[in-house]
């Protein structure tokens, strides 16, 4: 088995936004010559996840984030942590902080609607980071 891998720096620009990675992690698969193997996209972050969803309508990511602020709102008169950040915590730990996905023929395996998305969930921050990594068989 042969591994490489990338980190990106991000730069995000709201408290909570959903930016699609796909495209950065298919140009990236595709120089360097992956055909067939898996890859593994981590946020290195507690307040920033990965996830897979829908790409086609941008009212899916905006209702996405609408919900998880319902769920998890923003400030809480219980919540102790100090950076007064808890909701960012909560809302990475649901979403999770990486994503496996295949790879065949050279392109990632996803659904005609899906997409592969950075979730900021404390911004704006500048050089957040994702590590893709590749295994290949």
């Amino acid at each position: 088995m042969k591994e490489m891998e990338k980190i990106y720096h991000i730069n995000t620009n709201y408290r909570d936004q959903m930016i699609d990675i796909t495209m950065m992690i298919e140009d990236w698969i595709r120089d360097q010559n992956v055909h067939d193997g898996i890859v593994i996209v981590s946020s290195l972050h507690t307040t920033a996840g990965i996830t897979v969803n829908e790409n086609a309508d941008p009212d899916v990511k905006r209702d996405m984030l609408m919900r998880l602020d319902e769920v998890y709102p923003w400030e809480h008169p219980e919540d102790r942590h100090a950076e007064g950040n808890t909701a960012a915590h909560l809302k990475t730990s649901t979403v999770g902080h990486s994503q496996t996905l295949i790879i065949s023929n050279g392109k990632l395996v996803l659904g005609t609607w899906q997409g592969v998305y950075f979730c900021e969930f404390d911004g704006p921050r500048k050089n957040r980071k994702v590590v893709v990594k590749v295994v290949k068989g």
